[in-house]
């Protein structure tokens, strides 16, 4: 009797040992994880639309791209050119902040912002535009400013800084074109074009001070961080500080912004282009798309891939 009751004893820890090893969830090791790479792709393949990205961890160096060097469609994150012309100007006295500018019929521009539902005739100064511009995207206060600096001088500035791939094109709903604007070629962009790659670029310099000034730099990365707006990139993570810019436009959805996360700063810019339903939504698949693969930046870009 006691040998027949050891044996059922050893029978049944085998059993139970058996039972739990079957309900664990297999441990993936760590050299067979899904590269970065690959979930960006498996996130992109199923889109409807194409899509540009370029990203860059600040703290380690670290870039990510996929369509990260072709020229893509702005939409509204070509104000951050706009944005740093204006810096610039008032760094080298050649405007003041305080300066006036007046709204007016020509103007007007729906969208996005508040200036169209105000009268003509209202004075602004140059400052309380460009923050418009940023914070709320208002395409008058855009245009306001456009008229006061210029488009030329915009791509002009962009030139100089070794920015070679963004350029505004003209004002938002025509008017004021530059000479790139003018160019057959470039019709297709409509109101700006840009490269992902060279808009991290652009926040990567931001974000160290070596655009204008150190205090004009961050005066604007500050600026980027109150964008009222955070329908794309880090759209599920509102405790995380981000500066950024987003913009839409029939098809197209595009966000560039730096992540500040614990994993470190993440430069990004997405654009998302070509998708077959025109959809004014805040849940609009681009946007979507791209707070999905924002995360996975965030988690993977660190110091290897």
């Amino acid at each position: 009797m006691t040998k027949m009751r050891v044996t059922v004893r050893i029978a049944t820890a085998w059993i139970v040992v058996a039972l739990v090893s079957t309900s664990m969830p297999a441990q993936t090791p760590a050299s067979s994880a899904p590269s970065l790479d690959a979930l960006v792709r498996a996130e992109i393949t199923p889109f409807k639309g194409k899509v540009y990205l370029f990203a860059r961890n600040l703290d380690t160096g670290v870039t990510y791209s996929f369509n990260g060097d072709e020229r893509v469609r702005t939409a509204s994150t070509i104000k951050v050119a706009v944005m740093i012309e204006a810096f610039t100007r008032v760094a080298e006295g050649r405007a003041k902040w305080t300066d006036e500018l007046v709204l007016t019929k020509a103007a007007r521009y729906g969208g996005s912002g508040v200036l169209p539902e105000l009268a003509d005739g209202l004075r602004l100064t140059l400052r309380d535009c460009v923050n418009l511009m940023m914070v709320v995207s208002d395409n008058t206060a855009t245009n306001m400013v456009l008229d006061y600096l210029t488009t030329d001088a915009v791509n002009s500035r962009m030139n100089t800084l070794g920015f070679k791939e963004t350029r505004i094109m003209r004002r938002i709903g025509g008017g004021g074109e530059s000479k790139e604007g003018k160019e057959p070629d470039n019709k297709r962009f409509g109101l700006g074009a840009t490269t992902p790659h060279e808009m991290v670029q652009i926040l990567e310099k931001l974000d160290a001070g070596d655009l204008v000034s150190k205090t004009a730099a961050k005066e604007m990365i500050d600026l980027m961080k109150r964008e009222q707006a955070r329908y794309a990139i880090g759209r599920t993570i509102w405790d995380v500080p981000m500066a950024s810019k987003y913009g839409a436009l029939d098809s197209l959805r595009s966000c560039v912004a730096i992540v500040y996360s614990k994993r470190g700063r993440i430069a990004m810019a997405i654009t998302v282009d070509d998708m077959p339903e025109v959809i004014w939504s805040v849940d609009n698949p681009g946007y979507l798309l791209m707070s999905r693969l924002s995360l996975i930046l965030i988690d993977r870009l660190k110091s290897s891939q």
